[in-house]
């Protein structure tokens, strides 16, 4: 009979071990960047232990969210608990989420990985488990692009605006994704500052800040694709309850918005009436040839400039090279770059400047040269061309003497032959080679007496940091002093990250205290630092700025402030850190 039993136990057990079921579902497998994806970790059993995944290339905006349910139908018990998450993925491609695990009657139960597919951005992205949506439809990030049919080296620009509604606030942002320009010329225009402005945009009002301008410079035919800003932003949402003043309660979100992909269809310039010559030049130009000097005496140079100004592509073309007789030696140019770049397009003045030496007495023309470029304003192509130059060399030798000098050369590169062989020297610089030996000299006695020399040396020091590390109050002190310095350039730093910065504030606070005043975190009371503080004859003003200062803290970590607002608080605890250092004796 207890044999029979324990069997009957053992196939229980195995039985109830076989029906342990631990999976993870999730909400779909294929999902843009800026949506958000649901993770359920399910178990039959009431787990130990739950181990969540590393979630790799995923960032958790919500859970772990924990649900049990236990029911009774005709005698049979079902037990069900819930881990649920919510994920937002940082980068596109094929992400995998890596098993969980939870211990049941001594054993380890895992889950299967599941492998989800990241495509790019979508432009308005509706989630059907997300229950998170408040946001949607008062935030929008907009590519405005001037033109969408330029021609190749047309200029067009592309603004990007963030759109977003008066009942809400944004307190941060940061990009995801930067737009990529494949087969454009890009140049961004910088923004000093972004200022909320209002605008219409879907035909109501809206607040808006520009993020970005780029001016854009095809540089091939066809569709074009502009791959997509994504940003993810920190929001503050109204409610529909009131604190006891009276005040709308807001809560903290996140959203991610893109401006989607654009595409520009590029036109080819025309191959009818198209320059032998033309060299990519886009735009109204204007172009000349101007020598610095026309008369030379021998020895003398002069400075030919070849320029174009105007506006249109000026940076992706380049200028004729002008041809010279061989009496004139023209050197490689020097190219300079006079160019703005606002968000019409690029302007300003290019040219390369060739350095001439004549070589000979004589009148040389330098041949007229030919600039084409095509014309946006009447679709057609123009050509520009220089006059003659002609350059007079007053005096020096005639081109008949070429032969002459000719041979001249020869007879020198013969001459430089032979003075590669140097000649033979007539005095010689001996050494002597009885050297003293190293025993017995100054340098071996030095070497043998120095290690005695050290050993008092050693002894003074080792006394020093004895007595330096049973100072347990002055290494404390010297610690908080540190720390203080440490934190405050860490506030410093970290100036543009609000809760950040009023982190490493509030620390170097806290230790500057622990420095002055010898006291612990424990007795970091507002009495007690205003008795320690006005006890070493801190000025009571002083006093109650710094307590101030500390309180604001860790209120403005949780509340809405600006970089000004940020820059203040940190030049005030300089300034008030710097006069209690001159007050506390």
């Amino acid at each position: 009979m207890k044999r029979f039993i324990a069997v009957l136990v053992l196939m229980v057990c195995s039985s109830l071990s076989a029906q342990v079921q631990f999976e993870a579902r999730v909400s779909k497998a294929t999902l843009g960047l800026n949506e958000r994806l649901r993770i359920d970790f399910i178990m039959n059993v009431d787990g130990d232990n739950f181990n969540q995944p590393s979630f790799d290339g995923f960032r958790i905006i919500a859970g772990p969210s924990q649900q049990v349910s236990q029911s009774w139908v005709n005698g049979k018990s079902s037990f069900e608990k819930i881990y649920s998450y919510f994920l937002l993925p940082n980068q596109k491609g094929s992400l995998v989420i890596k098993q969980a695990a939870i211990e049941y009657n001594g054993q380890i139960y895992k889950t299967s990985p599941i492998r989800i597919n990241v495509t790019a951005a979508t432009e308005q992205p509706r989630d059907p488990n997300d229950t998170s949506v408040s946001a949607d439809d008062n935030i929008y990030l907009v590519a405005d692009i001037s033109k969408t049919n330029p021609y190749i080296n047309e200029p067009i620009t592309v603004v990007y605006k963030l759109y977003f509604s008066y009942n809400i606030g944004i307190t941060n942002w940061r990009e995801l994704n930067k737009p990529k320009y494949n087969d454009f010329w890009s140049q961004n225009i910088d923004i000093k500052q972004l200022v909320a402005e209002e605008g219409m945009f879907k035909g109501q009002k809206y607040r808006y800040v520009v993020l970005r301008k780029t001016v854009l410079y095809p540089q091939k035919s066809g569709k074009l694709a502009i791959e997509p800003l994504s940003l993810d932003i920190d929001v503050q949402l109204p409610t529909n309850r009131h604190d006891m003043f009276g005040r709308v309660i807001v809560t903290d979100g996140s959203k991610r918005v893109s401006a989607g992909t654009k595409t520009i269809a590029v036109k080819a310039l025309p191959e009818a009436g198209k320059p032998e010559d033309f060299s990519g030049a886009v735009g109204n130009f204007d172009f000349k040839v101007t020598p610095t000097k026309t008369d030379l005496k021998n020895g003398e140079s002069l400075d030919l400039v070849v320029s174009v100004t105007g506006k249109g592509n000026m940076k992706l073309f380049s200028l004729p090279k002008p041809v010279v007789p061989n009496a004139l030696e023209m050197y490689d140019a020097v190219h300079n770059e006079q160019v703005n770049t606002p968000l019409s397009g690029m302007s300003g003045k290019i040219s390369d400047s060739y350095t001439i030496i004549p070589q000979y007495k004589g009148n040389y023309p330098i041949k007229p040269l030919q600039f084409s470029y095509f014309d946006l304003g009447s679709g057609t192509y123009k050509t520009i061309n220089s006059k003659e130059i002609m350059i007079n060399v007053l005096d020096g030798p005639l081109a008949s003497d070429a032969t002459t000098a000719s041979n001249s050369g020869e007879n020198k590169n013969k001459i430089a032959n032979v003075e590669q062989f140097k000649f033979i020297k007539l005095k010689s610089n001996l050494l002597n080679r009885n050297k003293k030996d190293f025993f017995g000299s100054n340098l071996f006695y030095g070497l043998l007496f120095f290690p005695f020399l050290l050993l008092p040396l050693i002894v003074l020091f080792k006394k020093k940091k004895e007595a330096i590390d049973g100072d347990i109050t002055g290494n404390r002190i010297r610690m908080n002093n540190r720390l203080a310095k440490k934190y405050l350039s860490e506030a410093k730093k970290q100036i543009n990250n609000k809760e950040l910065f009023y982190i490493a504030l509030e620390k170097a606070m806290h230790n500057f205290l622990k420095a002055k005043l010898h006291i612990e975190t424990s007795e970091m009371s507002k009495d007690n630092i205003q008795e320690f503080l006005l006890s070493r004859n801190a000025n009571p003003e002083a006093v109650n700025d710094f307590i101030a200062l500390t309180e604001n803290c860790e209120v403005a970590r949780y509340a809405p402030s600006s970089s000004v607002t940020i820059q203040q608080d940190f030049d005030k605890a300089v300034a008030i850190i710097s006069e209690l250092e001159k007050q506390i004796t």
